[in-house]
């Protein structure tokens, strides 16, 4: 569970207010900026200001927090800043908003002049449902549900990807090799874009001097080009820090590239790499990796747990992977990193913390739920009849649905970190059995990202007709068997 008292900014707050935080990201160039999502979702911000990056329609600094009215309400999902500077994020709606500083058109509105509020990015992306968003120093990211990705701001290096060093002041979508192609996750470093794509593959464009973009050289690249090193590897999750670059396979193998001034690719040295290195391979699997454009630091957390940092920590290069005490990569970053930012939105998430009587303590005396009402002393109590009318057993009842939904949650969370060439079919006929719907569309996609290995495993060929013929179907509706 994220702790955000580790974060230094966070001291101000009250023990009160620190407990209602259920989202929240410290950015800025100390780290002097902060803001946080509560658990009535209501927006606030604290701190320097600079660039008006708080929002709040000044440029007051403040240490008292104040309420961002305009994204009370909004659900935010995912959230970015850039090291100019700026700030991006997209609601559960898929709405994007920006603020900050608009000197090179970052925040996508048309103009140069500096955003004192947030304001809805309209051009190119009214339409489409954006759930992620991420931010260079000058630049930004935005990738929408359908798999395109539009980009935007400074571009003099070719990190909005459009062909050439022009400056783009509203999104654009991101064409060339990426056209009819599914992206699924983005970063971008300070003046650099990457992307990973449904089927494992990795693109990158912008500037690429020390070898972030891991295409074996550096030259820098107005346009996406795939990083043919990682080729016979399917990668799901990337990050960029500075200069450097972390890629994570779905077999939970970590590949490293790009500047290495404070140890930041592991490696045991500090020379540059212009492609991908497979390092901590001696570490049990990776399962999340951690890096952040504003930073030279890295992190990393493996199956059973144990959280990893090298680079930049303190002031220090370490050189090779460090074996830490904490329990989540974001922790590196409060404690070690330089400045300490959070490398994404930090999210506390309630529902999965709430014990069955937390659960309905949460909803007794709410008028908006509740179909019933006790008037005691002058004041009304809102209850609910069906709550009235719970018994123990009933109670035990509840409790036995939340549990085996919880159980449910985590057997198919630890199931996704263990799965291998040898148990995916297996995994995946288990899945179909059990009406695991989430757990059989990711077996499935890494059978069909493995498809050569995997069909020649023995659970492959003993699995039973039906289950058989219905695996090769879709996989040959996903174009798996073509040449």
């Amino acid at each position: 569970m994220v702790d955000v008292g580790k974060w230094p900014i966070f001291s101000l707050l009250s023990p009160q207010e620190i407990s209602s935080i259920r989202k929240a990201c410290v950015f800025g160039t100390s780290a002097n900026e902060a803001l946080y999502v509560t658990d009535d979702d209501e927006v606030f911000v604290f701190g320097l200001n600079y660039s008006n990056c708080l929002g709040t329609g000044d440029n007051q600094s403040t240490l008292v927090p104040k309420k961002l009215e305009a994204l009370c309400g909004k659900k935010i999902k995912s959230l970015s800043y850039g090291s100019g500077p700026h700030v991006l994020l997209s609601t559960e709606d898929g709405v994007v908003y920006a603020w900050g500083h608009n000197g090179y058109s970052q925040l996508g509105n048309g103009t140069t002049s500096q955003g004192v509020a947030p304001i809805q990015v309209c051009t190119n992306l009214l339409i489409k449902q954006v759930i992620e968003v991420a931010c260079g120093s000058h630049h930004s990211l935005a990738l929408a549900a359908d798999g395109e990705v539009f980009a935007w701001g400074y571009n003099n290096c070719g990190q909005v990807g459009s062909g050439s060093t022009a400056n783009q002041p509203t999104p654009r979508k991101v064409t060339n090799c990426l056209h009819i192609k599914k992206v699924v996750g983005i970063a971008c470093g300070q003046t650099s874009s990457m992307a990973v794509l449904d089927n494992g593959e990795v693109y990158g464009w912008g500037y690429n001097g020390n070898g972030q973009l891991g295409l074996g050289n550096n030259g820098n690249q107005l346009t996406p080009v795939r990083v043919a090193a990682l080729h016979s590897v399917c990668v799901n999750q990337i990050v960029c820090g500075y200069a450097h670059t972390l890629a994570l396979t779905d077999e939970g193998l970590l590949y490293a590239w790009g500047a290495n001034t404070y140890g930041q690719l592991g490696t045991g040295n500090k020379n540059n790499l212009l492609s991908p290195a497979h390092i901590m391979v001696e570490k049990e699997r990776v399962v999340e990796i951690a890096a952040c454009h504003s930073t030279h630091t890295s992190a990393a957390k493996t199956q059973g747990g144990h959280v990893y940092m090298w680079g930049q920590c303190r002031g220090q290069s370490v050189i090779l992977p460090h074996l830490t005490h904490f329990s989540c990569t974001d922790d590196v970053f409060a404690c070690f990193a330089t400045p300490a930012v959070s490398w994404r939105l930090l999210s506390i998430d309630q529902e999965d913390f709430l014990t069955v009587a937390e659960s309905l303590k949460k909803e007794f005396d709410s008028p908006e739920t509740a179909d019933l009402k006790f008037r005691i002393d002058g004041k009304y109590i809102h209850v609910h009849k069906a709550v009235l009318k719970i018994r123990i057993l009933g109670l035990l009842d509840l409790a036995t649905s939340y549990c085996e939904t919880r159980l449910k949650k985590l057997c198919q969370h630890i199931i996704k970190r263990g799965i291998t060439v040898e148990n995916a079919f297996s995994l995946f006929s288990a899945a179909v059995r059990y009406d695991a719907e989430d757990l059989e569309e990711f077996c499935f996609k890494f059978c069909i990202n493995h498809l050569t290995e995997v069909t020649q495993t023995a659970a492959f060929w003993h699995m039973d007709g039906p289950l058989l013929k219905e695996f090769i179907a879709k996989a040959s509706k996903c174009g798996a068997f073509k040449n």
